[in-house]
């Protein structure tokens, strides 16, 4: 199992939320005794709100292909893989979740989850009649690493939040990826250029030219205007 470290906390600003019915706390909760069971059912709370669409579910493979969730299970993959599945299983047997086989081409078979609300049911129900199945570019749900406030990474690596920076900040969030954003903050950072405008420069830059990624070619697409490096986001800086 992964060693247990410290919680730094919450951090401030405004941060997601996943909802729970409140008989979750009075009726299901008291009975859960296994830790991996506690877990994958959190999880599967969690997975369903991230989709989008009338039926909402989780795929075992998004489970299984979840390597931040497989971690806190077991150091070993093909143990964590194996509580992963038994949770599951134990899930469905108390009744918290739903299982349906969805036949796919080539005689293979995938499991879907589904949370035991009115809803859930409505969605097994148009399934298993053959009403509604998952498109072919469904994407998995993954648990990534919480990602810092966008205003708090400013704050912590530039400078004081003012009115007018807090609706550029808010923009640029809509605009651009978040590992983008935390990119050209570090970049503006490990060059002392601690300015909104510079590092909305790099953002521009990246979505005009595209992002430069060492590990390419100077010639690919991906790469063009940055082969050398990301030193000619300068030219774009007005520090007035």
């Amino acid at each position: 199992m992964v060693t247990p470290i410290p919680f730094p906390g919450f951090g401030p600003g405004k941060s997601g939320f996943t909802r729970l019915p409140e008989v979750f706390f009075s009726d299901l909760l008291p009975h859960i005794d296994d830790l991996a069971e506690l877990k994958v059912t959190l999880y599967c709370f969690w997975a369903v709100q991230q989709r989008e669409g009338v039926f909402r579910y989780v795929r075992e493979r998004d489970v299984l292909d979840d390597s931040l969730l497989l971690a806190g299970f077991a150091v070993d993959p093909t143990v964590a893989a194996r509580l992963a599945t038994d949770a599951l299983a134990k899930a469905c047997s108390r009744g918290t979740l739903l299982m349906v086989l969805l036949p796919l081409p080539g005689e293979h078979v995938e499991r879907l989850y589904f949370i035991n609300t009115e809803r859930g049911r409505q969605a097994v129900a148009a399934l298993e009649a053959g009403a509604w199945e998952p498109g072919p570019d469904d994407l998995p749900v993954l648990l990534a690493p919480a990602r810092p406030n966008i205003f708090a990474l400013y704050e912590d690596n530039i400078g004081p939040m003012t009115p007018l920076l807090a609706d550029m900040l808010r923009d640029a969030e809509q605009t651009y990826p978040p590992d983008w954003i935390e990119g050209a903050v570090q970049y503006a950072v490990e060059r002392n250029i601690r300015n909104w405008k510079y590092v909305e420069s790099i953002l521009k830059r990246w979505y005009k030219e595209g992002k430069y990624e060492p590990g390419l070619r100077a010639t690919d697409p991906q790469n063009r205007g940055e082969a050398g490096g990301v030193g000619e986001y300068e030219r774009f800086w007005d520090p007035d």
